[in-house]
């Protein structure tokens, strides 16, 4: 599975066009995200067929919620439920840097049947690998997007790997941040891991800024089946 992040129409039809298999749409890449407005996702979800997964973030201020924050996020959830997202992207912290499971399941509860993922917020954590146990706990969740800590995947690769060990097919261990042409074939070897998301990897320049590059897509979605004949 290779997710790509949309933050407007054009990324989205280009994501589908050019052989993504499922978009996050989101908003602020410079910010790692924020919760892209009721328009954005109703015209993302006009034009695409593939699968549409909304970011659940209020603020880039930190991963850790005020009632007010979660309020907006609960309404957020709801909003794309109602517009017909197949899930959302949510992450909740506290203020030592462990997972705030009582908002999380808060979060779960609004969610009901969607398909949700835990995002980069792990890679705050004191332990990635130790977080993924907690978030065992919840079948909702079914994939973690991490890099495997601070830096970026290449940099983490022992430590994802552990992560996917622990995981045990249970949740879906899914790389992101910082992969590119260059080292996807190499993490996924070193991971073993099913699904890779990418930003400013598949896009031009490799800036947040840049259009999604067909060149690039093609690139990568070249590189991913090669690893994944080898590891099978």
């Amino acid at each position: 599975m290779i997710e790509v992040i949309a933050t407007c129409v054009d990324d989205a039809i280009a994501i589908e066009k050019y052989g993504g298999q499922r978009i996050e749409l989101s908003s602020a890449l410079s910010e790692m995200g924020i919760t892209p407005s009721f328009a954005l996702i109703k015209n993302v979800l006009d034009k695409v067929k593939i699968p549409v997964h909304v970011l659940i973030r209020p603020h880039s201020k930190s991963f850790i919620y005020s009632d007010n924050d979660m309020q907006v996020m609960k309404e957020d959830i709801d909003m794309a439920k109602k517009l017909g997202a197949n899930g959302i992207v949510i992450g909740t912290l506290d203020e030592y840097n462990h997972i705030d499971e009582e908002k999380l399941k808060e979060l779960l509860t609004f969610a009901g049947d969607m398909d949700v993922t835990f995002h980069r917020a792990i890679d705050i954590t004191e332990s990635c690998v130790e977080s993924v146990r907690t978030l065992l706990k919840y079948p909702q969740i079914k994939r973690i997007v991490t890099a495997g800590g601070k830096g970026k995947v290449i940099d983490n690769l022992d430590v994802i790997r552990k992560m996917v060990e622990v995981a045990n097919n249970k949740i879906t261990i899914m790389l992101g941040g910082g992969l590119n042409k260059e080292n996807l074939k190499l993490a996924i070897e070193k991971t073993g891991t099913s699904e890779v998301h990418f930003g400013s990897g598949v896009r031009e320049n490799y800036h947040y800024t840049g259009n999604i590059s067909q060149k690039l897509m093609q690139e990568v979605i070249e590189e991913w089946h090669k690893s994944k004949i080898c590891v099978s």
